[in-house]
């Protein structure tokens, strides 16, 4: 992540196989079919929280969720090729009871998303948005964790994050990524060396997929990312340096609901945070590092 840039995942099974089969269902998911529905349980409701819910939300009963379902472990699509699941929407699952509100899961691409909630036709992003200052200028967010950017290559490949000069490298497409390995790429050419050789894929799965197959020499993404991909693949793939440039994710709403919607959601996430929900959701997604304690609705960043 980070999946963000001024204007924003591998699924991988067991093995390769599962990873392609994986990947093409999520590429096909997104024509925004509304899959992933989970109910709200009235019992965990909190009623000071609810409160907070616009008037046509509380009303509709529900949250209309926007995701790019191909960035496992935080969202992805299941097995059965519709229902979107990951750590992002088992927590904002758990954020939405606590509003008294079911979900109802839609696949989008990346860089659809947030310009579909400033139109409404999403309630909110949920899509591992990394929170920024042009970012804050187009919507409210609500930080819920913290990710890095980590490489990641064959296994045995000898690469350096530092100096890829000359190699083909796959991210996925409208990511702060992108501008990483822009940069790093002037970097070569101002150096009198080879340009790297970006190839961007609309699906972090593609991207992962074309490290597993040796189409492209490393890939870049975030970190839970990366480390989910290694450990799907069976030791075809291995983490490459340290992560760098971490920040928060955030939850993107329609930028005049900072004081509702937002203070809402933020209040579920603390009451998570305490009833030990958050953690539990993290430590089942492995994601546990990128914890945080605090959340707010637009951070300093």
């Amino acid at each position: 992540m980070f999946r963000t840039s001024p204007g924003r995942r591998a699924i991988l099974g067991l093995a390769v196989a599962v990873a392609l089969t994986t990947s093409m269902a999520a590429c096909g998911s997104e024509s925004g079919d509304d899959s992933g529905a989970a109910p709200a349980s009235s019992a965990s409701a909190d009623t000071s929280l609810a409160d907070k819910v616009p008037a046509d939300i509380k009303s509709a009963g529900k949250l209309i969720i926007g995701t790019d379902s191909t960035y496992a472990p935080s969202e992805f699509l299941d097995a059965d090729g519709k229902t979107v699941i990951g750590f992002d929407v088992d927590l904002f699952n758990a954020v939405g009871q606590k509003l008294g509100l079911t979900t109802e899961w839609q696949s989008a691409s990346f860089d659809s998303i947030i310009p579909g909630v400033g139109t409404k036709k999403y309630n909110v992003g949920v899509s591992s948005f990394t929170i920024n200052a042009d970012r804050l200028k187009e919507a409210t967010m609500v930080s819920y964790f913290q990710a890095g950017t980590q490489w990641a290559a064959k296994t045995g490949a000898t690469i350096n994050a530092d100096d890829a000069c000359g190699k083909k490298i796959a991210v996925q497409t409208a990511t702060v990524q992108v501008d990483d390995i822009t940069a790093r790429s002037k970097k070569c050419t101002d150096a009198g060396k080879a340009k790297i050789t970006i190839d961007q894929y609309q699906a972090q799965s593609d991207a992962t997929n074309a490290v597993v197959t040796g189409k492209d020499d490393a890939m870049l993404a975030d970190s839970p990312v990366c480390a989910y991909a290694v450990k799907q693949t069976n030791g075809q793939l291995a983490l490459v340096g340290e992560i760098y440039d971490s920040a928060p994710y955030g939850y993107v709403l329609p930028k005049d609901q900072a004081d509702t919607m937002g203070a809402a959601i933020q209040g579920a996430l603390k009451a998570l945070i305490t009833d030990g929900t958050y953690k539990t959701i993290l430590a089942k997604w492995g994601v546990d590092a990128g914890g945080i304690t605090d959340p707010a609705v637009n951070p300093t960043v």
